[in-house]
């Protein structure tokens, strides 16, 4: 337990520091990720904005996967390779589980919805209702509890193979 905790806490500083640097260089990168509300009040991405979100995406996501693994991996070789799919699972879960967790309390509810700094308030849309919205967030916390699951029975799986 102890190792997913520290290992979801470094995903969570890696994957928030990216999140918030790229929210402010520009906000829009995460448009998708904004309530429908505030999205309704400004133009879709650009052909830029499109090209920017897919650069940055990529290893956004490779960062959300990788780091799962490995920890995982690590779990098994410590194991000498004695583990089960479900400890694999649990750990595979527990890692990203941890920075949905820190994405939906930190990042979403207090600095979004709570705090709302300038840098996350897409030009048009300053005061908009959409910016309070703590439930598109606890329901995006959801998503990711199941984004979660999925990618613990995925690298549960993987490395019960290698």
């Amino acid at each position: 337990m102890s190792r997913i905790i520290i290992h979801g806490t470094i995903l969570s500083l890696l994957a928030s520091a990216f999140i918030v640097i790229t929210l402010w260089i520009n906000p829009r990168i995460w448009l998708q990720d904004y309530p429908q509300a505030i999205q309704d009040q400004v133009p879709p991405k650009n052909a830029e904005e499109k090209k920017l979100s897919l650069i940055l995406g990529i290893p956004f996501l490779t960062l959300l996967f990788a780091v799962p693994f490995a920890s995982t991996l690590a779990l098994k070789h410590r194991h000498g390779g004695d583990v089960s799919f479900l400890q694999l699972f649990a750990n595979g879960f527990g890692v990203p589980f941890i920075f949905n967790l820190v994405d939906w309390l930190i990042i979403d509810w207090l600095i979004f919805c709570t705090i709302t700094p300038q840098f996350v308030v897409i030009l048009g849309t300053e005061g908009a209702a959409g910016y309070k919205d703590y439930a598109f967030h606890f329901r995006g916390f959801l998503i990711g509890t199941v984004f979660s699951a999925i990618v613990g029975m995925v690298i549960a799986g993987i490395t019960l193979l290698l």
